[in-house]
């Protein structure tokens, strides 16, 4: 006999009226280029006060073996086992209008039970939107302005068009979970964030930056940025930095900019209509990667 959804998790008794609140998510696992939502994650709870309303009961989702939660041994003993978490936060803006923030990492079992799980409680709270967000690699310089791209469940919730047309990409449980509330009457969107793919593997703020533009614009919610914004500073100031310090970097970022401008001038695809080839996201981050590992020489 197939579980009950709502068997899934465990809901706090202390939960005020939440009618028309939105629900942001994010999991951990699928694609996040430049940590772009994670790091969305991090901000949102780190500049506002947020308690845990429900937990999902992880030991029936996560396959263990295939990636095993770190633990620490000190001396003769175990210390600490950082057990995973899918949780969802209760937050408020920072004009006091509460928001939802279901996170942790992306479940290898189950996922449409864990999605009836959350229309579950999407229906019991009275949830308006539900709004996923992530990074993906493009091939673009970050001199030049990134774009966020939206889907939605209507037409209506997409302001801009999409640069896409038809294509299949790796299912994962965001986009199941924004099919799913589709084809049952809610509302639910997606930003996807353009991260330059040579700054894929780390940590990118400005890309989460404009997450968070997207997600303000298309929710009203009222979110600090102060930091982020910060973060972002430091993050590019480097990035300059390093590009500056190595001529053969600069030249594959400029192939870049000429690119992007030929495509933004002519309309026209990034990888076409130009006779310079486009530089591959492994010769860029083999580029990186060299300098950086000549640096930590030097020094």
């Amino acid at each position: 006999m197939a579980q009950d959804p709502e068997e899934l998790f465990e809901v706090d008794s202390d939960v005020p009226d939440l009618t028309g609140a939105v629900l942001l998510h994010h999991f951990e696992g699928f694609m996040d280029a430049g940590g772009a939502g994670a790091a969305l994650v991090d901000h949102l709870l780190s500049v506002h006060e947020h308690r845990v309303v429900a937990r999902f009961d992880v030991d029936d989702l996560i396959d263990y073996r295939a990636r095993r939660p770190p633990m620490t041994f000190d001396t003769d003993h175990w210390e600490t086992y950082a057990t995973p978490e899918l949780v969802v936060y209760l937050l408020h803006d920072a004009v006091g209008t509460p928001f939802l923030l279901l996170t942790g990492p992306e479940p290898d079992r189950r996922w449409e039970a864990v999605v009836a799980a959350v229309r579950a409680l999407i229906d019991r709270w009275g949830v308006r939107l539900a709004v996923s967000f992530h990074g993906i690699p493009m091939g673009v310089p970050h001199t030049r302005k990134l774009t966020v791209i939206a889907h939605g469940t209507r037409p209506e919730l997409v302001v801009d068009k999409s640069p896409f047309s038809r294509v299949q990409v790796p299912g994962n449980l965001a986009a199941l979970l924004e099919l799913r509330l589709g084809e049952s009457g809610h509302d639910a969107m997606g930003f996807a964030a353009y991260v330059p793919h040579y700054l894929a593997q780390g940590t990118y703020p400005t890309a989460a930056l404009n997450l968070l533009e997207a997600l303000t614009k298309s929710t009203g919610l009222v979110i600090q940025a102060a930091q982020l914004h910060e973060s972002a500073r430091r993050t590019d100031a480097e990035i300059a930095r390093q590009v500056a310090e190595s001529e053969e970097v600069a030249q594959v970022v400029a192939a870049l900019e000429r690119q992007y401008d030929a495509f933004t001038e002519a309309s026209e695809n990034l990888l076409v209509g130009s006779d310079e080839p486009l530089p591959s996201a492994d010769e860029l981050g083999a580029e990186f990667e060299r300098f950086l590992a000549e640096q930590q020489r030097d020094h």
